[in-house]
């Protein structure tokens, strides 16, 4: 078992598999060095969590959705590379919040990905991060997170 395997064990998460597109877009795109991984989505226990913070999703649904979408990542990571072991630092995280005008607890929702990913990877998890509030997001999801990542050579 790999390093990263086992505290994803410890952890108690088992990753997915990567969700296909729902678009004309790849998952993953791995250039320079650094792998861009494509807006992931929330899906707990298979579900897509849906609907909009500060309306009908409180917080703490939009914290556990924001680390769906980081477990996503990391299952696309994983598929693209071959290994989580390669994943040398997570560069940088966006997270983007369906939410009305009024909520501004965006930086909350997305500590559930940046926390995650400081839990999988220690210090080379931390990151730069955007969390922006949006009026909508595909298929109603809630949340919506992207990332870039650098990574070692094969």
């Amino acid at each position: 078992m790999t390093d990263i395997a086992a505290r994803l064990s410890e952890l108690g998460l088992t990753l997915p598999a990567p969700a296909a597109p729902v678009a004309a877009y790849v998952p993953v795109v791995v250039a320079g060095g650094l792998a861009h991984v494509s807006g992931q989505l929330p899906f707990v226990d298979g579900k897509l969590v849906t609907g909009r913070l500060g309306e009908d999703v409180a917080l703490e649904a939009g914290i556990e959705a924001a680390q769906a979408c980081a477990v996503m990542i990391l299952a696309q990571l994983q598929a693209a590379l071959g290994s989580l072991d390669r994943v040398e630092r997570i560069v940088k995280l966006g997270a983007f919040v369906n939410s009305t005008g009024t909520f501004t607890d965006q930086p909350k929702v997305a500590n559930g990905a940046s926390e995650l990913m400081v839990a999988v990877f220690g210090e080379a998890g931390r990151h730069a991060r955007s969390a922006v509030g949006v009026p909508v997001l595909p298929l109603g999801a809630a949340v919506e997170v992207d990332a870039i990542v650098a990574v070692r050579p094969a």
